[in-house]
């Protein structure tokens, strides 16, 4: 059987591969402003997008080019050589692109692509230049240099374009609607949305007809011969029908600008981004049958065909849009990279914040405050007054969700990156549909005032990191394609058949297999009321004593039997464990929001957070102690035996009654706080007695002050347990009272 047809059939498997991982990427360009905004159910907003995607997808045949000969030569390469360039390039994304995934973090499928591509050619032509010195072209000839620079510069000026456009159209924007923009809304709606629909359908039907597969020469011309009068009749037709339904019928045009936005975003991804998943593909296809053609040997028949322009057939277009519906459909880390991008654009402000400050950050927020007290001085008191009143905020009303953007920004985002996005398409530039997207909503969040004094430093650490994850996502695609391509032409059949594999068990693991936390906790309070928190609190109580008891009953038996490494993971787990406590005990603030009026959901939500302030102090204890016990044996100190061993067991078997006893408490209907009281008693009353043993027999046990230190450190620590678990255990029995009365 012909090898490179073995090579062909893994070239199109892995194709799939990457038509999931990419759109499980690139979902969040297109769908965030419409979830953020909640124009309409999620079922409904990604019916819609499919419907834009598998629409789009037929208008990306002319970007297929970029695959050809938009990165290299192909004329400098055998039929050999593209094969393994090729090769590397899927195998290679698709494993970036899957960890992104898992991450959460949106990267550029279209900057994989292309460095990939330079990658491969350059490991592929220093291999060629070794074999044959004779050679007199550099590694230079092999690139196509001119195309490769544009695209590259393009797409890093296009962060700079996405986020001033962003930032200038959306702070117009709303300087002329406000926050409050119900009242001009029914004057100056009807005229923003005929803008908007008629700037949507500008570019992305009339500027990107001349990509599609279907379009024939005498339609191209007549829609370049009426595109004015095309404009005019839409803006006016458009803006007429939205004043009768804001007049009459009371509707909310932006629903409709916004769903249309997310139409003409999917539909320019597709057209843009296509070519990243399937454009690789489709010309080692084109290679393969050209080769079976010419009946010339694999390395001896060179590649000049791929630099030929060719029309990708409709239904390869097709057949790539539905997958990527599929995709759009069932991918959970879709949705995980789509909630990173939401909470970074989001106006509200609470304590999940996904990203930690940084000192550049800092800086920057410091900087941006210093001239904006600077600038104030310079704009009349009068100008600045007026300003401040149209950007000045809405409160929620008490028991309302807050939006993470209203339907104005939301509506600003989807237009502007439609329009910059299909303008690129209509050049047959691979714009990276990553980067305008979410540089023009970080401008619309900094315009609209989304990044206060509570949340700037986390934004803006946030959109450092994605922006650094992409120059990462450059030199990892680079190097990590040319690796690949080399191990392929070192390696040849055994090396491909091992790394499809590892590909296929990593893609398989992890989308159909791996079960994130974040997913298990989505929707945890779909609704703030007494009944949802008491049951969180009674199932977080048992789940957390349980947890933090064995995590220092592990670390103690570590500890002692001197488990350096069993130790480290130990106090990893504690770690994390207290920030993830952390975290639910911030609940507290959104539910202060969100939640019932009654007076007993008021008592719930304030018992809630005495709860888990308690379990928060618990849990920055236990990764205190057992960083205190992994110093102590990494730094070889000699560990406890005989009686403090005993001693210190004993201490932790007497912690799991009390625990259990607790537990049996808090769900109990019996009213005897004294029971807590007498048995909490027994705890302390031991813990006093092995603290006064070890202080009146120090020399007998030839103790040093640090081992002294630790022992009294665990037992302060199990003294701090009895405390805040009776303290926990009461208050959760108080609470399922007020929720059974």
């Amino acid at each position: 059987m012909d090898p490179y047809l073995i090579i062909l059939v893994f070239l199109l498997v892995v194709a799939v591969f990457d038509l999931f991982v990419g759109v499980a990427n690139d979902a969040v360009n297109f769908l965030n402003s419409a979830i953020g905004s909640r124009v309409a159910p999620f079922k409904v907003i990604t019916l819609v997008a499919s419907l834009g995607v598998l629409i789009g997808a037929t208008f990306s045949s002319g970007m297929m080019e970029i695959a050809r000969s938009g990165v290299f030569n192909p004329y400098m390469f055998t039929f050999e050589e593209i094969m393994i360039i090729f090769l590397a390039v899927v195998i290679t994304d698709v494993l970036m692109l899957d960890i992104f995934n898992s991450l959460g973090l949106p990267t550029s499928t279209t900057v994989s692509i292309i460095f990939e591509l330079l990658g491969g050619t350059v490991a592929v032509a220093v291999i060629k230049l070794y074999n044959d010195p004779a050679l007199a072209q550099s590694v230079a000839d092999f690139i196509n240099t001119r195309k490769a620079l544009a695209m590259i510069t393009g797409i890093f000026t296009s962060i700079v374009v996405a986020f001033t456009a962003g930032l200038i159209i959306q702070y117009i924007t709303r300087l002329i609607f406000t926050f409050k923009y119900q009242k001009i809304y029914r004057y100056a709606g009807s005229l923003f949305g005929g803008i908007a629909i008629t700037a949507i359908l500008y570019f992305l039907v009339v500027k990107g007809a001349k990509g599609a597969s279907f379009m024939r020469p005498e339609y191209l011309t007549w829609i370049e011969t009426n595109t004015l009068s095309i404009l005019l009749y839409v803006l006016l037709s458009t803006a007429v029908v939205f004043q009768l339904l804001i007049t009459f019928l009371k509707v909310n045009i932006f629903r409709f600008i916004i769903l249309a936005g997310t139409f003409a975003l999917a539909f320019a991804f597709a057209g843009n981004d296509l070519v990243n998943f399937v454009g690789v593909p489709l010309a080692a296809l084109d290679s393969f049958n050209a080769y079976k053609a010419s009946g010339l040997a694999a390395d001896v028949m060179t590649m000049d065909m791929l630099k030929d322009a060719v029309q990708t057939p409709t239904s390869y277009l097709l057949l790539s849009g539905l997958f990527m519906v599929l995709t759009l459909v069932f991918s959970k880390k879709a949705k995980r990279v789509i909630q990173t991008e939401v909470n970074l654009s989001s106006g509200s402000r609470g304590a999940k914040e996904k990203f930690g400050s940084s000192v550049v950050a800092r800086t920057i927020v410091r900087s941006s405050f210093n001239m904006g007290r600077m600038m104030q001085q310079f704009i009349p008191a009068g100008v600045a007054g007026t300003i401040n009143r149209r950007m000045a905020k809405v409160k929620p009303k008490k028991g309302e969700i807050p939006l993470a953007f209203d339907h104005i920004r939301a509506s600003i985002n989807l237009v502007v990156a439609s329009i910059l996005i299909a303008t690129a398409t209509s050049f047959k530039l691979p714009l990276s549909t990553t980067y305008v997207t979410f540089m023009v909503a970080m401008g619309s969040s900094l315009a609209d005032g989304a990044w206060d004094r509570e949340s700037a430093v986390y934004r803006i650490s946030g959109v450092l990191t994605v922006i650094g994850g992409w120059f990462f996502t450059a030199f990892c695609a680079f190097t990590s394609c040319a690796l690949v391509a080399i191990a392929i032409h070192f390696g040849g059949n055994t090396v491909i058949f091992i790394l499809v594999a590892i590909i296929s068990f990593v893609f398989i693991k992890t989308n159909f297999f791996s079960k994130s936390k974040k997913d298990v906790e989505a929707g945890e309070f779909e609704k703030v009321d007494k009944v949802s928190i008491c049951n969180t609190v009674n199932n977080s109580v048992a789940t957390y004593f349980n947890t933090m008891l064995s995590l220092y009953k592990e670390a103690l038996t570590e500890f002692l039997n001197e488990d350096l490494t069993g130790l480290r993971k130990t106090k990893n787990r504690a770690v994390l464990l207290h920030e993830e406590v952390v975290r639910k005990r911030g609940e507290y603030y959104r539910f202060a929001y969100e939640g019932d009026e009654d007076k007993v959901s008021s008592d719930a939500r304030y018992y809630y957070y005495r709860v888990f302030t308690n379990l928060k102090e618990v849990g920055y204890g236990l990764r205190s102690v057992v960083g205190m016990a992994y110093n102590h044996i990494n730094n070889h100190h000699s560990v406890y035996h005989s009686t403090l061993r005993t001693n210190l067991l004993a201490m932790i078997t007497d912690l799991e009654d009390l625990r259990d006893f607790l537990n049996g408490y808090a769900h109990s209907q019996v009213h005897k706080d004294e029971l807590v009281t007498e048995r909490t008693g027994q705890s302390v009353a031991l813990i006093n007695d092995l603290q006064h043993q070890l202080l009146t027999r120090i020399e007998k046990h030839n103790l040093s002050l640090r081992s002294s230190e630790l022992y009294l450190n665990y037992l302060q620590f199990s003294r701090d347990i009895i405390n805040r678990f009776s303290l926990v255990a009461l208050l959760q029995h108080e609470l399922n009272e007020k929720c059974r009365g």
